[in-house]
């Protein structure tokens, strides 16, 4: 038994994991977080395997059987080449899953007229995996996206309610709404974003659903776990988190309170070069 492991390129996963730990109290976790490669956004979909996979390795020496990418562009850039030829390599019993497909399931009970906003990171959008799957399962719905690149920044600074967040979320806003006034759901296509989740609401046009990732992801986790009892046999519970980053321990801890409202222990784990 072991550990489920929440693993993100920065501090932006911390949202996924704390809504995971509210809806799964008696489990066990470790958190991940790839702070002195961040971020991903701008990498190449090689370079973003090459680092998730190395941290999806760490994990699973450290005890966990069942990794949770809880970052859109790993999600996005390297979760299917992972599961498809690494894990049966490595072990065809271990699981890892991401957090765009969980998204993409959902929006379909939510959009009644079937248009539908995304806001991520320029990486996230350029990787087109939110239309790509939308699309499969959902292909009545109309997808527009947006990168905003400034708005990670705005969050990991602590500005994400000073004047600036205000004019970079209306400005980015006003553009997505532009291409689309139809749309009447808003996914946060990065675990960022639920911390402009004010600002977002008070620029968006009224009546508009927005869907952040971690209520979506943490649901879904549990029926997951529920649907595959032979995995969760294999978690541990005894209501525990561990953090590890490949920064210093003291600025993750500094930058992780504006995520986890939690005094946090933290480790350095190195990750392979």
């Amino acid at each position: 038994m072991g550990p489920i492991a929440v693993f993100d390129s920065g501090y932006g996963g911390l949202t996924i994991l704390e809504s995971i730990r509210k809806e799964l109290p008696e489990y066990d976790f470790i958190y991940l977080g790839d702070n002195a490669r961040t971020p991903y956004g701008p990498r190449s979909f090689d370079v973003v395997y090459e680092y998730t996979l190395e941290a999806v390795k760490k994990l699973f020496s450290l005890g966990a059987h069942l990794v949770i990418l809880a970052c859109n562009t790993a999600s996005a850039k390297a979760l299917r080449t992972i599961q498809q030829k690494d894990l049966p390599r490595i072990d065809p019993d271990r699981r890892v899953l991401g957090v765009i497909r969980p998204s993409v399931e959902a929006v379909g009970d939510y959009s009644e007229n079937r248009h539908v906003g995304i806001v991520g990171t320029v990486g996230t959008v350029l990787s087109e995996s939110y239309p790509l799957e939308i699309n499969k399962i959902s292909p009545d719905i109309k997808v527009t996206q947006k990168a905003c690149p400034m708005w990670v920044p705005l969050v990991e600074n602590n500005e994400f309610n000073s004047p600036g967040a205000d004019f970079f979320v209306k400005k980015d806003l006003d553009e997505l709404f532009k291409r689309d006034p139809k749309i009447d759901t808003l996914i946060l296509g990065c675990t960022h974003y639920p911390l402009l989740l004010p600002k977002i609401k008070m620029y968006m046009p009224a009546g508009v659903i927005v869907l952040s990732q971690g209520d979506i992801v943490s649901k879904s986790l549990k029926d997951y776990l529920y649907r595959h009892p032979e995995m969760d046999v294999k978690c541990s519970k005894n209501g525990t988190v561990h953090f590890y980053t490949t920064e210093h321990p003291d600025k993750f801890r500094q930058t992780a309170g504006i995520f986890f409202k939690e005094d946090i222990r933290v480790e350095h784990l190195e990750l392979n070069n």
